[in-house]
C-alpha cells in the first residue's frame, strides 16, 4: 500500500494533514523529525508532507531535516510538500533565505493566485486561506518560483516541478481554508499515488493479523468500556477469534447515568459476546480519589486503579480460563499523539489511560486501531455491524466523569452530573441535532451562588454545559445553538436537578480552550 508521509515539526495540525490526505484515499504515517534515515527507508513513502510548528527557522535549536535523510528525498525525487514551518525549512536547507516580517499573519487572509497549476490547479485567481505566520521566504533557491502571493507575503506558495517540491506559507488541511482540499489533491496527483487506501482491505488485514497474533489456542482479554474504540475492537477481535475474547467491564463509578446496565445489555444480550464479565469497583475507585483535586493525578489514579482492578480480575479468570496471553487495547492514533509518543517535538497534553502501564505487565499488547483516526473507526465499526447509536455516541473521556467535575469527586457531585448531562442529551437528540455535533456535555463547577426558587432562596453549585463541533478534536468551535434550545436546556436543569441553580454556557474554542475542562 502506498503512503505519504507526514514529517511532524510539532505543529497543533499535523494530525490534520494526515486526516486530510486519507480522506483523499491515500494512507499516511507521521515520524518525527529527526526520525532517522533508516526508519524513512523502511516506509517506502511515495511523498512526503513537512507540517507546520511552532518554531521560526533561527530559533536555537529549532527542528530540521537531518542531512541524510534530506540527501535521500532530493536524490529519489520523492516529491515534497513544505506546509508553513515546512515551507520555510525547504527554501532554507536548500539555500533559500527566510525573514522575519513586520506584520505577521494570522486567520482569514486572501490568496492571490499567479500560476493556477500543478499545486493550485482550478483555483481562482483569489482564494481564502489561512495563515499563522511571522517569518516569510524572501528569496527561493534555482528552479524555484513563485505560485501564489497575498498583500503582506509575496511567497504564499512555491513550486519545483523538476524536482516535484512545493511549498504553502497557509494551512490547507483546516477547514477554514476551502479550497484546501483541492490542494491537498493536487499534491497527491503530482506525486502519482494511486488511492488504494480502502477500509474494507484494512479489515481483512486486521482480523488475519489477530488471528496469526493469537494463534489457535490463546485467549484475549480486553477492557470493554462501552465507548467507541474499545467496542470497535472489541467487536474486531471477537469476529477474528470468536469466544476467545474475555471482555471486561469495569464500573469505575465515573461513568454517565444506567451506563452499566446498557453496555452489558449491547454486548452480552444482543451481540452474544459470551464471555463478558463485569467488574463492580466503584467503591474502590472513589475511596481512592477522595479528596484530589489536581487533574493528573486524577487521571494518574484512574488508570493505576483500573489496572489493578483488570489484574485481579484477570488472575481470577486465568483459574478458569487457561491461556490468556494477550490485553487488547482501543488505543487510536490522536491518544498516541496527545501522550506524546509520536513526536518528541509534540508537548504533552495528559496522560491517557490506555498508555498507563505497568512496567511488570505480563501480557502481550494487541492495539488494532493504533493507526486509525475515530471517523475510521466508526466506519469500521459499522461494517462489522455495531449499533448505529453506540458508533456515532459521542466521546467520552477514559477517565469518565471525573474530569468533568472541576475539583474534588464524591458520590454527591457525580449523581447532581449525570442527571444534567442525562437531559442535556434528551433534549439535544429532540432536537435532532445530536449526531451533527462532536460532544455535548455537562460539567460540575464546585462554586455555589444564590439563586431564588419560588419563594426560598438557594445556594447550590454551577453547571457548565460544553457543546463543541469538530471533524476529528484536533480543532473545535462551540455551537451556535438556537437560543430556546439553551433556554429549554437550562431551565429543565435547574428545575430538575436538585443542588443546581444556575446554568452556563461554555463558548470557548479548541485552542486556545481543550474540549474536556481537565
Amino acid at each position: 500500500m502506498e503512503k505519504i508521509i507526514i514529517i511532524d515539526f510539532g505543529g497543533q495540525y499535523c494530525h490534520l494533514i494526515s486526516r486530510r490526505i486519507r480522506e483523499l484515499g491515500v494512507f499516511t504515517e507521521i515520524i518525527p523529525f529527526d526520525a532517522d534515515l533508516n526508519k524513512l527507508i523502511e516506509l517506502k513513502p511515495k511523498a512526503i508532507i513537512l507540517s507546520g510548528g511552532p518554531n521560526s527557522i533561527y530559533d536555537d535549536g529549532s527542528p530540521k531535516l537531518k542531512n541524510t535523510v534530506l540527501k535521500y528525498m532530493l536524490e529519489n525525487n520523492i516529491p515534497m510538500l513544505g506546509i508553513c514551518y515546512g515551507h520555510h525549512l525547504i527554501i532554507h536547507q536548500l539555500g533559500g533565505i527566510i525573514e522575519p516580517h513586520d506584520y505577521k499573519e494570522y486567520g482569514k487572509t486572501y490568496l492571490e493566485v499567479i500560476e493556477n497549476r500543478t499545486l493550485l490547479s482550478s483555483l481562482n485567481r483569489e482564494e481564502i486561506v489561512w495563515m499563522s505566520h511571522g517569518d516569510q521566504v524572501r528569496e527561493l533557491p534555482e528552479g524555484f518560483k513563485t505560485l501564489a502571493k497575498t498583500k503582506n507575503c509575496p511567497i504564499a506558495a512555491y513550486g519545483n516541478e523538476n524536482r516535484k517540491l512545493y511549498g504553502v506559507q497557509f494551512h490547507p488541511e483546516v477547514g477554514h481554508t476551502p479550497k484546501g482540499k483541492i490542494i491537498l489533491e493536487n499534491f497527491i496527483n503530482i506525486a502519482g499515488c494511486s488511492r488504494d487506501w480502502k477500509l474494507e482491505n484494512w479489515i481483512e488485514k486486521a482480523l488475519e493479523k489477530i488471528k496469526k497474533q493469537v494463534g489457535s489456542e490463546n485467549k484475549v482479554i480486553l477492557g470493554l468500556s462501552g465507548g467507541v474504540d474499545s467496542s470497535v475492537t472489541a467487536m474486531l477481535i471477537h469476529k477474528a477469534i470468536g469466544n476467545r475474547l474475555h471482555s471486561i467491564f469495569v464500573n469505575n463509578g465515573l461513568l454517565r447515568k444506567n451506563e452499566e446496565i446498557e453496555v452489558q445489555e449491547t454486548f452480552r444480550d444482543q451481540l452474544g459476546f459470551a464471555n463478558f464479565h463485569y467488574a463492580d469497583a466503584e467503591e474502590l475507585f472513589l475511596e481512592r480519589l477522595k479528596n484530589v483535586e489536581n487533574p493528573e493525578e486524577k487521571r494518574k489514579i484512574i488508570g493505576h486503579t483500573f489496572i489493578k482492578v483488570f489484574e485481579n480480575k484477570t488472575v481470577e479468570l486465568e483459574r478458569e480460563y487457561p491461556n490468556i496471553k494477550y490485553l487488547a487495547q482501543g488505543t487510536i492514533y490522536p491518544d498516541r499523539v496527545e501522550t506524546a509518543t509520536t513526536s518528541k517535538s509534540a508537548a504533552k497534553i495528559k496522560s491517557h489511560h490506555n498508555l498507563t502501564l505497568p512496567e511488570d505487565m505480563k501480557l502481550e499488547i494487541i492495539e488494532p486501531l493504533k493507526d486509525l483516526y475515530k471517523d475510521e473507526v466508526r466506519r469500521i465499526g459499522i461494517k462489522l455491524g455495531l449499533p448505529k447509536d453506540l458508533i456515532y455516541r459521542h466521546p467520552f473521556p477514559g477517565p469518565g466523569l471525573a474530569v468533568r467535575i472541576v475539583g474534588v469527586i464524591d458520590k454527591e457531585r457525580l449523581d447532581i452530573l449525570r442527571e444534567a448531562d442525562t437531559i442535556l442529551i434528551e433534549e439535544i437528540k429532540k432536537a435532532g441535532i445530536y449526531e451533527s455535533l462532536w460532544q455535548a456535555f455537562c460539567v460540575f463547577l464546585p462554586l455555589k451562588t444564590v439563586g431564588i426558587m419560588g419563594d426560598f432562596r438557594t445556594y447550590e453549585y454551577i453547571c457548565s454545559i460544553r457543546i463543541v463541533e469538530s471533524l476529528d478534536a484536533m480543532t473545535a468551535n462551540f455551537a451556535k445553538l438556537d437560543w430556546d434550545l439553551l433556554e429549554k436546556i437550562g431551565t429543565r436543569i435547574v428545575n430538575e436537578v436538585k443542588g443546581i441553580n444556575r446554568v452556563v454556557y461554555d463558548i470557548s474554542n479548541k485552542p486556545p480552550s481543550t474540549i474536556e475542562y481537565e
